[in-house]
């Protein structure tokens, strides 16, 4: 299972990396997160430099494909080497975006006679591409979500990992970044582990066909 996060300069740290944490606690083999861009580095609209893992051509091969936000969405809905680095299938991969996220996949015509959600500011903006936009943290479409509010990208991770390794291991990784006390208790110091446990029970292949094994974990924290 090959997932790609697309960032660009000027994107929201939580929205990639939040994302990118939650795919991360699965540690089996052939689950591969990278993070792509069209730079060797992208720096964030808080100004952190990050490398980026690959280039995003990388990402019209992957299972899925979930874009960033931040204020460098609205450069990238009108930079067209961006834009045609992407040819992406809506048959056989999963694409989401966070936030402003969605005025990339409506800019590429992943949005066309379909709903979406995306952050406040860019509400009007998304709506001048013909998206209906409705105020939801989470909206599925078929192949296609679209998350909204930093927090929600735990919907859109979930997603991700709920349709590639059921349930139990999406119910396992939201539960592991709980507050303790509430929804996160002391009786539950293996919880890491079952992770890992959840993600080699699930089917033989993911997506791609890459088997599942078994992995140690490794804590987090």
């Amino acid at each position: 299972m090959n997932i790609s996060i697309i960032a660009f300069d000027e994107f929201t740290d939580i929205d990639v990396f939040f994302v990118w944490d939650l795919l991360k606690r699965i540690r089996v083999p052939g689950w591969n997160v990278r993070i792509l861009g069209e730079q060797s580095h992208h720096t964030s609209a808080s100004g952190l430099t990050i490398p980026m893992h690959g280039s995003l051509d990388e990402a019209n091969s992957s299972d899925a494909v979930l874009f960033a936000s931040g204020p460098g969405t609205r450069k990238k809905v009108k930079d067209a080497g961006f834009l045609s680095s992407f040819k992406l299938d809506l048959e056989k991969q999963m694409i989401g975006s966070m936030c402003s996220g969605a005025l990339i996949l409506a800019a590429l015509g992943l949005l066309d006679g379909k709903q979406a959600t995306t952050y406040p500011s860019a509400k009007k903006l998304l709506e001048s591409y013909g998206v209906e936009v409705i105020e939801k943290p989470f909206v599925l479409q078929g192949n296609i979500a679209t998350a909204a509010g930093c927090l929600a990208a735990q919907y859109l991770a979930g997603w991700v990992i709920e349709k590639s390794l059921g349930s139990e291991v999406k119910a396992a990784v939201l539960k592991s970044i709980m507050p303790v006390g509430e929804g996160l208790w002391f009786d539950e110091p293996d919880i890491e582990e079952r992770i890992q446990v959840y993600a080699t029970a699930a089917p033989e292949s993911g997506r791609g066909g890459r088997p599942f094994r078994r992995a140690t974990a490794r804590p987090t924290r």
